[in-house]
Formats: structure tokens, sequence, C-alpha cells
């Protein structure tokens, strides 16, 4: 992983940014590119929220991408472009919460700290036998145990970088949330969860959560085209995905009655002959219908609500959203 090969604090910070809640192989394709764009927190502070947004492009989530380019900021105002080591001093940093403090500290700086990921959670409830609910609770309890020495009492002898990046690699490869692999793991002979068959039940898991409930949602996307431009509007600070642009979006059918990410159709309309594409985002479930319309009809159909523009299609500085995108296979 080029993070681990080519070390520094900045590089840390844009990885383990990068990282949450997105696949490795993913930020792979991404990494370096990135860097070589904002090879440095003073690159990354002159940039513009548009710009990191489109390098941002294939990551989603794109307000982390808004966060990390605030923390550079902040890292050049507040401290001259170095990063801090204190972890006072690192969450005083926009978007730098204790997770990413403690990554900077032990993976970064190979400072004793434990940065607890969603994999470093688990193994650690699995290795050490800790029967807490997992979330706020569990991290509570995970650290001050680490605290108070009793989890990875040696972790200065061998080395903080080493042992949490074993331990996230434990949790991605061998010890995950649906399937552990016991027999091949390393550590599962100090384990109190194998010893007490327990790893199917541990982390304990709150009942509600598990049953979790996904919204179907249908939507109507339509496809207003101008030559080699369509059109579309800026998601707000309030809406899924600010800051990037998407064709114009509206509600069909919620099973959510609250949601308010996008206005509802005004006129019924025909949907069973059109084009269908699927997508998710958080708890709803997606069927995408797309219509192509001309400016008269969509502002018959719509009234034009919204501050729409025109947008080229082909040009990537327009940073489109992957849903749009999808839309567009269909012209």
């Amino acid at each position: 992983m080029p993070w681990r090969k080519k070390r520094s604090l900045y590089g840390t910070l844009v990885s383990e940014i990068m990282l949450q809640q997105t696949t490795v192989s993913t930020v792979l394709s991404h990494f370096d590119r990135f860097l070589k764009q904002f090879p440095n927190t003073k690159e990354l502070a002159k940039s513009t929220e548009e710009e990191v947004c489109i390098a941002w492009k294939g990551l989603g989530y794109y307000r982390r991408a808004r966060n990390l380019r605030k923390a550079a900021i902040d890292i050049e105002e507040l401290y001259k472009g170095k990063i801090p080591l204190e972890l006072d001093k690192l969450k005083a940093i926009s978007g730098v919460g204790d997770y990413t403090a403690n990554a900077i500290r032990a993976i970064g700086a190979d400072e004793v700290s434990l940065a607890i990921d969603a994999n470093l959670e688990r193994v650690l409830a699995r290795i050490y036998g800790i029967e807490v609910e997992k979330g706020p609770k569990l991290l509570k309890a995970i650290a001050q145990k680490f605290n108070d020495g009793m989890i990875l009492p040696n972790m200065e002898k061998i080395g903080p970088r080493k042992i949490n990046e074993a331990l996230m690699d434990l949790g991605r490869i061998y010890c995950q949330a649906r399937k552990a692999n016991c027999t091949l793991c390393p550590v599962s002979a100090s384990c109190v969860s194998f010893k007490e068959n327990k790893v199917d039940t541990i982390p304990v898991m709150n009942e509600e959560k598990k049953k979790e409930k996904f919204f179907e949602l249908k939507l109507l996307r339509v496809i207003v085209q101008k030559r080699d431009k369509v059109l579309g509007y800026v998601k707000s600070e309030k809406e899924w995905l600010s800051g990037q642009v998407e064709i114009p979006t509206f509600i069909i059918e919620s099973e959510d009655v609250s949601l308010k990410q996008y206005p509802k159709l005004s006129k019924k309309i025909d949907v069973d002959n059109l084009k269908k594409y699927k997508t998710s985002i958080t708890k709803y479930k997606i069927s995408n219908y797309v219509i192509h319309l001309s400016e008269n009809e969509f502002t018959a159909l719509t009234k034009k609500e919204k501050g729409f523009s025109f947008y080229p299609i082909e040009n990537k500085e327009s940073n489109f959203t992957t849903a749009s995108h999808k839309a567009f296979k269909f012209l």
C-alpha cells in the first residue's frame, strides 16, 4: 500500500480520511493521484473546494474531501504547515477526531497511541473478550483498558505502528464482522472469544441496529440537453453529495415520508416505459427512472423551482454525481 511505503504525517492524514467508509482497493486507485495533485498541506490549503471534490471523485462521501481541505488550512494557519503530534492540538484541526488523531500519532509518527477503527474495535473486543455493546460504549471501554495498561501493554517495545497496522490487517483479512477465519488467525491461541466460543456474539450488537430498516425510494432523473450540455444544479450543504452537480431529480414515491432530499414530483407521470437503474445511499434503496425533456417540457413539468444551469457533460470539471453519470448512459 503506497501510504505504507512512503511514510509522512500528511500521507497518513490523507490515507486515513480516504479509508473511512471506503475499501482499501478503492483508495489504492486514488491515493497516488491525489497526492500528485496536492503533495502537501500548503498546496491543498490553496485549492478550491471544487478542485478537491473533483480530485476526490470515485471515493464518495464528499464531506470528507471538504474536511480534509479545511484540515490543511488549519494546519497552515495554526501550526505553520507542520502537523502537530499532541492529541489536543490534532483534535483542534477541522475534521480530525479521536481516531484520526491517534492514527497520525501511531501510524504516521510511530508514537504510542491506539487508532480504534471498526477493525480494531472488533478485533480487540474478541481477543480480550470485552462483552460491551458495539459503539461508543465499546470504544470507551477499549480506550480505558488501553490507558490502564490492560490492553497491548508492550506496544512501545514492539512498535505502535506495527501493532496498529497488524490489528487493522487482522480485522480486514481474518477477523471480519460476518466471517471470522479463526483456523488461520495467527492470534487465535490467545483469543478469549475463540477459547470461549463467543466469536459470533462479540462485539455485542444492539438488537435495534441489527434490524435497521431500509427504505425503497423511486426517483425521476430528468435529462434536459442543449448541445453538449445538460441541465443541473449544485447540491447544497444540507443535501447528499453536497458541492457536486446533479441533474434535476424528483421523488416519485418514497417509503420514508420524512425524506426531504429532493422535491416531490408535482404531476403524475407514467414511468413504466422509462429506462431504469438502481443505486443506494445510506438507508435508501433507489430505483432511478430516466426521462428526456426539452426546456419547455421541463418548465411545464416542474415550474423550474431550483437554480438550474447548463453544464458540459464531458468536462470533468463539471463534477457530476455518480447517479447523474449513470443516467447519461441513456443519452
